[in-house]
């Protein structure tokens, strides 16, 4: 996958090294030559750019980018003009880093739906999430096995556990199935709320939307997600 990340400081800059690793194409952008400079050797690309510029904004490849990522985290100002460029630029998949509450509901009111906070979440979890379509969640156990939250795919809608038989096909156990709700926010915004299945009957059909909790070995998982890859191209 291709992405363009807006800001190389400490989140910013890992995002993009451990993307790089995981296989994919990144374009770093900081208005910064001292930060492009160190880090042109380890990305495919390093740009320096004004991001609240839109007319030097507009230069980048966004016609074959899949996901942009705005991780400015110093300049709320600087974040927020960044995000609005980009929503007009490239209005596919945007991430956006919020810096407070404040920010995260302003990013919400402009229709921000993925919000990333990095003084909770790790450059290397989200890497891994951007990496593998259709993760929404992972959480290593070990090196060698995690429990992951994955969104189901197509061809498994209207089928229930014993008939996809995790276990027997795929060497996964599925621990629960997590509904998505839905809830306006105070913008009228549709804000999506979990709720937790709990123990799963396997005779129960999955609905559209679905999201599996699965246990496994890393492979496995990674073996899962490749062969479902076709079902995540919503991602």
């Amino acid at each position: 996958m291709k992405y363009i990340i807006i800001g190389l400081g400490n989140f910013g800059l890992s995002l993009a090294e451990k993307l790089t690793k995981l296989g994919n194409e990144v374009i770093g952008v900081d208005s910064s030559m001292t930060k492009v400079e160190a880090v042109k050797e380890k990305i495919s690309h390093a740009i320096c750019l004004d991001a609240t510029d839109e007319y030097t904004m507009g230069g980048l490849p966004y016609k074959d980018t899949d996901i942009v990522v705005i991780a400015i985290g110093e300049n709320t100002g600087a974040n927020i003009m960044a995000t609005a460029i980009i929503k007009k630029l490239h209005p596919n998949r945007i991430i956006s880093r919020a810096i407070d509450p404040v920010h995260e509901t302003i990013l919400e009111a402009m229709d921000i739906h993925t919000i990333v906070h990095p003084e909770e979440e790790t450059a290397e979890k989200w890497a891994k999430k951007l990496s593998l379509k259709g993760l929404v969640e992972s959480f290593e156990l070990s090196g060698k096995y995690s429990i992951v939250e994955l969104r189901l795919p197509e061809q498994f809608i209207g089928k229930s556990p014993v008939e996809i038989e995790f276990r027997a096909k795929y060497n996964l156990v599925l621990v629960t199935v997590i509904k998505i709700l839905a809830e306006k926010s105070i913008f009228g915004k549709v804000k999506r709320v979990n709720e937790v299945q709990g123990v799963v009957n396997n005779e129960t059909p999955f609905d559209k939307g679905d999201i599996l909790v699965l246990y496994g070995d890393n492979e496995d998982i990674r073996s899962f997600i490749r062969d479902s890859n076709d079902d995540y191209n919503h991602f």
